[in-house]
């Protein structure tokens, strides 16, 4: 009777509060998402620790000088499962850099406090990281085993960049990939077109170096793993699997949001991202179709590799596409019609110690469609 008290109190304890619904909520379906993910989650924490208490009781029960040993399992080990290089390994300049390396420790301390790009510049200059202007970068230890352009999508979110970059940077040096990173600023009054910035990006980034692969990669995710490998070689690969906002859980199976990656053969073969969404939502939906139709498969992270935490922000002053799903009911016929192919634009590029900035206006005539 007792037992049951203790599991009845610590229960309760255990179940969170709700926080306020934000200023401008999501989706309906993120939220019901959200409502469940947390479901699962008050479950979870009944089921610990109830075996917390039951480890306790148990414990003091043979705390007698008995050598009875009892096994607790009281989750998945959030230890790494691969191994790594050990530390003393040393590099050759003539030699490929391996995917797995010592300086990748795994999970990764993430410090969302607000940070001036200037600030970002002086901690990496402290930190002997020479980068190239434009936000160039490559091994000099090693040879690179893959070139990739990090392209992020950007309309006024000044103090987003700058925490984006300090974490990203160091990993992928970590990682000893070479790098390029671009941010697509959207100019003009149009709704934000997000595909759209990923198709410029992907022009404009080729322009300079032939890219291996593009990471597509939203500039409010931080990654919380650093052996989240950005390599090319398992791609199409979606590495955002488990976000805070979503309870580190995939909201569903095709899921394909926040991170991705695909070659630069992949992107072309697909015709890229599709134009025709304006606002936000859906677009991602549309590149798995995109994905699935030329017969490639998504890969993902293992565990809690693909873990990453986001910048809240409630996509302020960014409406919603309503018009998503009659157009992702039609992806196969639009695939051949709506993407790199029918792109046109007007690029500002400049190039700063941390990125390249290639700024464009937007308006639905530079993509158009005929029929189909």
């Amino acid at each position: 009777m007792v037992m049951m008290r203790v599991l009845f109190t610590v229960c309760l304890l255990c179940i969170p509060s709700f926080p306020a619904a934000p200023p401008s909520p999501p989706t309906v379906n993120e939220y019901l998402f959200m409502v469940q993910a947390r479901g699962v989650q008050i479950r979870e924490n009944v089921r610990s620790i109830g075996v917390q208490v039951l480890e306790q009781v148990v414990r003091g029960a043979y705390s007698n000088g008995t050598d009875y040993t009892y096994d607790f399992n009281l989750s998945e080990p959030h230890f790494e499962t691969t191994t790594y290089l050990p530390e003393g390994f040393t590099y050759h300049p003539d030699q490929k850099c391996p995917e797995k390396l010592p300086s990748m420790k795994g999970p990764v301390d993430v410090n969302m406090s607000e940070v001036t790009l200037l600030e970002v510049e002086k901690s990496l200059l402290e930190a002997d990281v020479s980068l190239s202007l434009g936000g160039h970068w490559k091994p000099q230890d090693c040879m690179a085993r893959w070139k990739v352009a990090i392209l992020v999508p950007f309309r006024n979110r000044h103090e987003h960049l700058p925490i984006l970059l300090r974490h990203l940077i160091p990993a992928l040096q970590r990682q000893r990939l070479q790098f390029g990173i671009y941010v697509i600023e959207q100019a003009g009054n149009e709704p934000f077109n997000r595909a759209m910035l990923f198709n410029v990006g992907f022009r404009e980034a080729m322009k300079d170096i032939k890219w291996d692969c593009m990471v597509f990669h939203d500039v409010d995710h931080i990654l919380e793993n650093d052996r989240n490998y950005y390599g090319c070689e398992k791609m199409p690969r979606h590495f955002a699997v488990k976000l805070n906002k979503y309870s580190y859980m995939l909201p569903y199976n095709e899921f394909f949001g926040g991170v991705s990656g695909l070659t630069a053969e992949q992107f072309r073969r697909i015709n890229g991202f599709p134009n025709a969404f304006w606002g936000w939502g859906g677009e991602d939906d549309d590149l798995w179709n995109r994905v699935h139709f030329a017969g490639y498969r998504v890969s993902r992270p293992p565990g809690d590799i693909g873990r990453y935490m986001s910048i809240p922000h409630h996509h302020r002053g960014e409406v919603q596409f309503l018009g998503r799903y009659t157009l992702l009911r039609r992806s196969k016929e639009r695939q051949k019609v709506d993407g790199l192919n029918n792109l046109n634009y007007a690029p500002r590029v400049s190039r700063s110690p941390l990125y390249t900035n290639v700024t464009v206006h937007l308006t639905r005539e530079l993509a158009p469609v005929a029929d189909y």
